[in-house]
């Protein structure tokens, strides 16, 4: 019998092949994995890559550890009342097929409701029903189907981060086998025809074709591996006129020696491979870089309250460690994993699911990061400190993603296409040429204009310059959820901003009480009510009230727009604007006014005195020249005549605005042509800031993470808005200046290269250069634009 190549994995079977369905297959373990795809419909995962499978091992008894409760607890994220999330580490995953069958479980098993592939750190996080399966089955499963994971019970999320030295192998040899090609070069080189005898010119030929081989085909595979696949996708990648370079040179050279017509161009050749990989290990690195910065230094500006020897201070989130007593309130995030110690929860996990369904804990069960709290407040006891990098992964859950375009990714891959079009017109119509003219220079002219015209300078502008100023705008406290948030900032005409806890600063505002007194029960369920609020007039006046006891209402709900209800014993309290409470008397106040009522009887109201932000006025007038600017509040006309004196007068004021009000301002607008920028509080405003071009959340020592916003910005930097807005204005310019560069190379380049004075060699060499220069030319230009900002 001859040997065939299974059909699952691609290795050889040997001559004994199993065959199935006029399939072979090398083991029983790939044809089962083919069997449980055929019965589950999922054959197409082999139409996305030809042998794309791993050989399935031995697994019987391997994962019985995987039943032990406290080693679940280890590798599970989250769980709740019906469904566990846990993230598992799989080296296998290396192509399209792996993500698509990873991203299908559901069709392999009912019981997983979801499941996310992370190509770039080799991780697939999975949403399953841990009452009809468990963690062990989803393990099994995987390793039945080939996507093995890696499980290490000792620190388990350090042990993912496991680096990918493929390139540096790649570079290694592609370096070995151009130093040696170069050196059995030099004879014919320099024409030493006492050494260069007859005897060994063919040996040092062949010896020179033997060292190509491995820097072609295992240095140089991806470019071929990425144009096949562009190809099968009807797409021309920017990898197609590479891949057809190194084709034309290592066939042409193997022709010259197998006919002795020379020596060749393996020299040019492997000296191509090894310089396109040295452009690309430094794209790598530099884009790690950017990452890295990214998810370890840009922390988020939120915070939490912590209490400590029964007072309450407001610390960072990177500060908590395992051991802290927290509190959180109304609609606050529970940053770590954590007990209930005290309170009644009620936690919305859809941050975490995408499921908005809320969750019932009693004290002493355990509370998982992501989750939010929606009943008043309670008191937590953290079981770890915080990781960041989950935080940001929440921010960024697809759930919560706009679908917003991201114009110059789609200008990149235009100019990607139609580039690639226009370089292999050009080289045919060249070669041509000199196949007329000179015959000797057409291999080489052709081999030129393919290498020299790449258009990965173009590809790289956008992403390096965006992710340069988002590593900036991170250490000047403005933190963006990606780049193309930096080029929808950029195209805004309009800004909307709210009114009370984004003009006005909570630390600084005052407030006078009116009306009867309230009784020492009442005093002490409003202290208590406040506490448990994040809305910034319940801030301020929380911390303006003498302290009281602590105490865990009976019942307490936040009326987004309208107020707060909160009931202890015979206490029913009801804390708001005047209809909310019930008061049809109330006249319009010249100021801001917080109403309260007691067992639906009207006790009086607070009237804030508002401190404005340090710089508004500044701000409002750099802004008014380039932005149509407003002002939505919620609030009475109380204020006009303030605003009048301290905004712009063209700034639109409107009052009296409900959270739906402001998000059918914001569509009305957005279909008439205006890109608007939303700037508010992130409490009542995820309406509106989701349905706006970019939402900025301004925070302010309150523990604010809204999925709806695009941006977070500290309070403090809130006088600089301008000029990050005006920095993203400069990014798109920096793209648009290293696209002229870009194409300005490219002319240059591609005119030596038809007229035939450019060597494959030197094109090899320029092609990298070109790309560093462009990724030089954008970070400089962006740190420049960064001290500026300072």
């Amino acid at each position: 019998m001859q040997s065939s190549l299974c059909f699952h994995c691609g290795d050889d079977c040997g001559k004994s092949s199993i065959y199935f369905k006029e399939k072979s297959f090398c083991c029983n373990g790939c044809k089962t994995v083919f069997e449980i795809f055929s019965e589950n419909d999922l054959t197409s995962y082999y139409d996305l890559q030809q042998s794309p499978g791993a050989i399935p091992k031995a697994i019987e008894g391997k994962y019985d550890f995987l039943s032990q409760k406290t080693i679940i607890e280890k590798l599970t994220d989250f769980k709740s009342d019906t469904i566990e999330i846990t993230t598992l580490y799989i080296p296998h995953i290396h192509c399209s097929s792996c993500i698509w069958i990873l991203e299908n479980l559901n069709k392999l098993n009912p019981n997983i409701t979801d499941s996310q592939v992370n190509f770039g750190k080799k991780t697939v996080r999975i949403t399953y029903k841990y009452e009809e399966t468990d963690l062990k089955s989803l393990v099994v499963l995987l390793s039945k189907i080939g996507y093995e994971p890696y499980i290490s019970l000792d620190d388990y999320k350090s042990n993912q981060k496991h680096i990918n030295r493929s390139l540096i192998y790649k570079l290694g040899v592609a370096g070995f086998g151009f130093g040696n090609i170069m050196f059995l070069s030099f004879p014919e080189y320099f024409e030493v025809n006492e050494f260069w005898l007859e005897q060994y010119k063919h040996l040092f030929r062949w010896l020179m074709f033997g060292l190509s081989l491995p820097v072609v085909f295992y240095s140089g595979q991806d470019y071929f591996i990425s144009a096949y696949k562009g190809l099968k996708a009807k797409l021309l990648n920017i990898d197609v006129p590479i891949a057809l370079g190194i084709s034309v040179l290592f066939i042409r050279s193997t022709a010259d020696i197998t006919f002795d017509l020379g020596s060749g161009f393996f020299d040019s050749l492997s000296g191509l491979i090894f310089f396109l990989l040295v452009g690309k290990f430094f794209q790598q690195k530099t884009y790690n870089f950017l990452s890295f910065e990214r998810d370890y230094k840009s922390y988020f500006p939120i915070a939490v309250t912590k209490i400590k020897n029964g007072k309450e201070t407001s610390v960072q989130v990177y500060e908590i460690k395992n051991g802290d007593h927290l509190l959180i309130r109304n609609q606050e995030l529970i940053p770590v994993d954590s007990l209930l110690i005290n309170g009644r929860a009620k936690i919305d996990y859809s941050f975490v699911t995408g499921e908005s369904q809320t969750v019932g804990k009693s004290k002493g069960e355990k509370l998982f990061a992501g989750g939010k709290q929606t009943s008043g407040v309670i008191e937590i006891k953290a079981l770890k400190s915080v990781e960041q990098s989950y935080l940001t992964q929440l921010w960024s859950n697809d759930v919560f993603n706009k679908n917003k375009e991201d114009g110059f990714t789609n200008i990149t891959n235009s100019i990607s296409k139609h580039f690639t079009i226009s370089i292999l017109t050009i080289a045919f119509i060249a070669t041509g040429y000199w196949l007329l003219i000179d015959p000797s220079k057409a291999m080489n002219v052709f081999t030129a204009v393919l290498i020299i015209a790449c258009p990965c300078a173009i590809a790289l502008s956008a992403p390096f310059t965006f992710g340069n100023l988002l590593r900036i705008f991170g250490k000047l406290k403005f933190y963006i959820k990606n780049t193309s948030v930096i080029e929808q900032l950029a195209q805004i005409d309009t800004i909307i901003f709210d009114k009370t806890g984004t003009i006005t600063s909570n630390k600084t505002s005052t407030a006078q009480y009116q009306g009867k007194a309230l009784s020492d029960d009442e005093a002490v369920v409003l202290k208590n009510s406040l506490r448990g609020s994040n809305h910034p007039l319940s801030r301020t006046l929380y911390n303006i009230l003498k302290d009281n006891n602590i105490i865990s209402l009976d019942m307490f709900k936040e009326h987004i727009g309208k107020g707060i209800e909160a009931k202890y014993e015979d206490t029913n309290l009801k804390i708001g604007s005047a209809k909310f409470v019930g008061n049809t008397d109330h006249k319009t106040a010249l100021n801001t006014t917080v109403h309260i009522s007691s067992n639906d009887n009207y006790k009086g109201k607070f009237t804030f005195y508002n401190s404005y932000r340090e710089g508004i006025s500044k701000l409002f007038n750099q802004l008014k020249t380039y932005y149509n600017l407003a002002i939505l509040s919620g609030d009475s006309e109380g204020e006009l005549e303030n605003l009048k004196k301290l905004l712009p007068s063209k700034t639109k004021l409107i009052f009296n605005q409900k959270p739906e009000d402001k998000l059918e301002y914001i569509k009305y607008h957005q279909s008439q042509g205006t890109n608007i920028l939303m700037v508010g509080d992130g409490l009542n405003d995820a309406g509106a800031l989701a349905q706006s071009d970019v939402g900025i959340v301004i925070s302010e020592d309150i523990n604010v993470f809204s999925p709806a916003c695009d941006a977070i910005l500290d309070a403090e930097k809130f006088k600089r808005l301008f000029s990050y807005i005006r920095a993203s204005k400069s990014a798109i310019l920096i793209v648009r200046w290293s696209f002229l560069l870009s194409l300005f190379y490219n002319i240059i380049g591609l005119y030596f290269a038809v007229t035939g004075q450019l060597s494959p060699v030197i094109a090899a060499i320029l092609m990298p250069l070109s790309s560093i220069s462009i990724v030089v030319f954008t970070t400089i230009s962006t740190n420049i634009l960064g001290q500026r900002l300072k």
